[in-house]
């Protein structure tokens, strides 16, 4: 028994390890996330709608729909059955509309939230990767001189490395779009931060380098509310700031499906309709 216990145990614990990665794996995750939102968005709108009008609305088409086909050969009740499903349709979404509007926010938000983990993939160790620094742009109307300072501005910009990422090419300057690139790599898993300076300020952008799910911020943005709102995980650069924005060209991440890569909205939208759909036959709740 003392001879087994070790390859037991070792098995148990490759067992155990497997478990895990399965289940906290993006196409699991997707998969439980689809299936519990389907039921939630189910259950939502069915407290939140008006389920006996919305009922006899469908009924009031259907029997519109079954006219234009036993009358097809009489125009005018045709032309009429026609008519009434318009007036309908407009009554069924007038309906349904404010049910849709609960459900829809929620999981917009969510799906935002969701994307900052499933989106994009963390950049691999050693891989290169790209860090856009923009800057505000000058107005159309600004006199030559002023070109050339904000030019000078740009030739300011410097970064502060963490000693695990590596700067692998001089900085690249795009005078048209106000921009400098660095190529860097980092040589070591984590989560980092690089800090640009001009003009005595500095701010931070996230890096995280890995194979897990990390909560990634692709850019970092100066104002510009809804915007951030999509598309950054990180707080406001400063108002007085001169950098308008810091990205990182992150790699997309796709979920493979029986040998086809997908990205996980497509999925989402996909399992989660399926699921709304199984749901509400099995909690009699019309949509």
């Amino acid at each position: 028994m003392t001879v087994l216990s070790k390859p037991v145990s070792g098995y148990a614990a490759a067992i155990a390890t497997f478990s895990h990665s399965l289940l906290t794996s993006p196409l699991a995750i997707v998969i439980v996330v689809s299936l519990v939102v389907g039921l939630l968005m189910v259950v939502l709108f069915g407290y939140t709608s008006d389920q006996k009008a919305i009922g006899v609305a469908k009924d009031q088409l259907k029997a519109h729909l079954l006219a234009v086909r036993l009358y097809r050969d009489q125009i005018p009740v045709v032309m009429g059955s026609y008519g009434k499903i318009l007036r309908g349709t407009g009554r069924y979404l007038k309906l349904a509309f404010k049910p849709l509007l609960y459900v829809i926010v929620p999981i917009t938000l969510l799906m935002v939230q969701i994307d900052r983990y499933l989106g994009q993939m963390p950049i691999p160790p050693n891989a290169p990767f790209l860090l856009t620094v923009r800057l505000g742009e000058p107005s159309s109307n600004v006199r030559a001189s002023e070109q050339s300072l904000a030019i000078d501005a740009m030739n300011d910009v410097s970064i502060d490395l963490p000693p695990e990422i590596k700067m692998t090419a001089p900085p690249v300057h795009i005078n048209a779009d106000n921009e400098i690139v660095w190529r860097l790599a980092g040589s070591k898993e984590g989560r980092y931060t690089v800090k640009v300076a001009l003009g005595g300020q500095s701010a931070g952008k996230a890096v995280c380098v890995g194979d897990d799910l990390p909560r990634i911020s692709t850019i970092r943005l100066r104002g510009q509310f809804w915007e951030r709102m999509f598309s950054s995980a990180e707080p406001a650069l400063p108002e007085n700031s001169p950098i308008e924005s810091i990205s990182i060209n992150y790699p997309d991440r796709n979920i493979e499906i029986a040998g086809y890569g997908m990205n996980w909205i497509w999925l989402f939208f996909i399992l989660s309709m399926v699921a709304g759909f199984i749901f509400k036959e099995i909690l009699g709740i019309q949509i």
